[in-house]
């Protein structure tokens, strides 16, 4: 990072929202492979139907960093490491765009409150908005 000031990122046991999930391929080039944060299918003791969840994936901008392409944060050029470093590293938790990039979902463990699919997407290296530190902080952008 070149001048930005970020303080530590959260450290706690996540995999109810990035559960360990193998998204069935790796990153070409310069794409960065993301897991997005699993919304909730559960507000208290109420269900919240489909629909309402899926918009809720949908507009997740939270994800983790699952994989980064080998030419990703490096001059396209010259393949030396860009001069500010990488933006984010495997286990990063960062800021995605709500729109682009492409997503798939794969099935998983079904819990009492999360549903039993995760969503990845495959990003471009420049389209990491910014590191999260917290991603359960970080609430849906509609």
């Amino acid at each position: 990072m070149t001048n930005a000031i970020v303080s530590e990122q959260h450290t706690g046991n996540d995999e109810d929202i990035f559960p360990v999930v193998d998204p069935n391929g790796e990153p070409f080039g310069s794409r960065v492979l993301v897991q997005i944060r699993r919304p909730k299918q559960k507000k208290g003791n109420i269900y919240l139907v489909e629909t309402t969840t899926k918009t809720e994936l949908d507009n997740t901008c939270v994800a983790k960093v699952i994989a980064v392409g080998p030419l990703a944060y490096k001059n396209r050029n010259t393949m030396e490491p860009w001069t500010e470093g990488q933006w984010c590293d495997v286990g990063s938790y960062v800021f995605v765009p709500k729109y682009g990039g492409i997503r798939w979902e794969v099935p998983c463990e079904e819990t009492d409150l999360y549903p039993g699919k995760v969503q990845f997407a495959l990003f471009d290296d420049l389209n990491m908005l910014m590191t999260v530190k917290d991603p359960r902080k970080s609430d849906t952008l509609i």
